[in-house]
């Protein structure tokens, strides 16, 4: 079983795509798969009511009263456990928008708001609690230090990175808190799980955490074929109504607007090297996003809607608060190139996405990112504007740099194939199970 806590985001984040690549992996290892939501729907004896009230974004309005008591009643008892149903799904819900975002599954379970309510009774108790499922599975792969457990059964927990505690001022985590809940999680687990050797050193220099407890497996992408072996033409297309812009004429950048990924930095390097080349940014803004978006001011901004999606266009800059991933995947392909000049990653995702669709890539030299790159990379310090601004100028100028990036790019991919990732998950779960 994995947990579905990020899977529920109406908006993709890494971890996310982390969990629903995961799943279909531990599918293509021939096991069966169970997922965990924590949606607000309150057990029913019905099971279609269970199935409409999964698909239900509106669900859990429920009596405040009545939930405060509840609330109220749960945190006396603290962490005794919680329950969970399974979530049958049978068709009679058409939810085939939804497709896209769902993992591979046998059996869906959703326990109501478990991972708020773990939370809350950890912040109360500094305890884990127990969740109880209808059939037991032989192991849980938690995709997040979650403060849960399956008593009787192997807990095994992802932890991506330590940026809370490496760069606090970039994160709104609780900082104690989430080192608390590390060091409880460290008592209780069975093993931990990792995504770079950057990150696994941090765990153990940072966190403690004993080497022999903590396996890497890396990450690995698996973008569709549909979306991937569109043709150039229909790339284009999709590129010019989305953005306005030509194929292969624009830098592009993915991701939330926040702190972390050094998107002050990235834009003040761009607007000063002077290039033509429009920059488009696709991501919702996030915590501190005014601050990063400030050189972009007011008074030179323009909104207007393209395909019911709303667009920011500042002369040479143009941000889409949201692309889903058919669009996104057309984005990068046609993209001159990818920046990801991020202060600090566990992994990097969206240079080994690039990397895999053959985009040239400009990222940091910092954290794992060049454990993911490798050569196939323009590399700089993340902290010297000056130095990214001259590698926006070499990329935009030179095209044998990009054909040269583009070729290793596919080559280095090739290493965090989803066969790869496959083979180490393997040899982790056979230790255990």
């Amino acid at each position: 079983m994995i947990d579905g806590y990020n899977l529920g985001l109406e908006k993709g984040t890494g971890v996310a795509t982390y969990a629903r690549n995961l799943s279909y992996e531990i599918g293509h290892l021939g096991y069966r798969t169970s997922v965990l939501y924590g949606n607000r729907a309150a057990p029913s004896r019905q099971p279609l009511m269970r199935e409409i009230a999964f698909f239900d974004s509106n669900v859990g309005e429920r009596n405040r009263s009545l939930e405060i008591i509840e609330q109220f009643h749960r945190a006396l008892l603290g962490p005794l456990g919680h329950v969970a149903a399974e979530v049958p799904i049978t068709g009679k819900v058409i939810a085939r928008q939804y497709s896209a975002r769902m993992p591979h599954y046998d059996t869906l379970y959703n326990a109501t708001d478990v991972f708020k309510r773990s939370q809350s009774a950890f912040k109360l108790w500094g305890e884990v609690s127990n969740v109880r499922l209808p059939v037991r599975p032989d192991l849980v792969h938690w995709t997040y230090p979650i403060p849960l457990r399956v008593k009787k059964t192997t807990n095994i927990y992802t932890l991506h990175d330590l940026v809370p505690l490496r760069l606090p001022y970039a994160t709104l985590d609780h900082k104690r808190r989430y080192f608390n809940l590390l060091k409880k999680l460290d008592r209780t687990a069975d093993h931990f799980v990792t995504v770079s050797e950057c990150s696994r050193r941090d765990l153990i220099e940072v966190a403690g955490i004993a080497p022999e407890r903590i396996t890497n497996t890396y990450q690995s992408v698996d973008i569709p074929t549909k979306y991937r072996d569109k043709s150039d033409e229909q790339v284009a297309r999709e590129v010019e109504g989305a953005t306005g812009t030509g194929f292969k004429e624009y830098f592009l950048f993915w991701g939330s607007i926040e702190p972390k990924k050094n998107i002050g930095r990235m834009l003040e390097a761009y607007l000063a090297s002077k290039v033509d080349t429009p920059l488009v940014m696709v991501g919702a803004q996030a915590w501190k996003s005014e601050q990063e978006l400030r050189l972009l001011d007011n008074e030179s901004l323009e909104w207007f809607q393209i395909a019911d999606r709303s667009i920011l266009h500042r002369k040479r800059v143009i941000q889409l608060q949201y692309a889903p991933f058919s669009l996104l995947v057309s984005l990068i392909r046609g993209a001159k190139a990818a920046l990801f000049p991020s202060l600090y990653e566990g992994f990097g995702l969206p240079v080994l996405e690039a990397m895999s669709l053959g985009t040239p890539v400009l990222c940091s030299n910092t954290s794992a990112l060049p454990e993911v790159a490798g050569d196939a990379a323009l590399m700089i310090d993340p902290y010297d504007t000056a130095a990214i601004s001259q590698a926006i100028r070499t990329l935009d100028a030179d095209d044998d740099l990009r054909a040269e990036l583009s070729r290793r790019g596919l080559e280095q991919a090739a290493r965090f194939s989803p066969a790869i990732y496959r083979d180490h998950l393997a040899a982790l779960y056979q230790r255990f199970l």
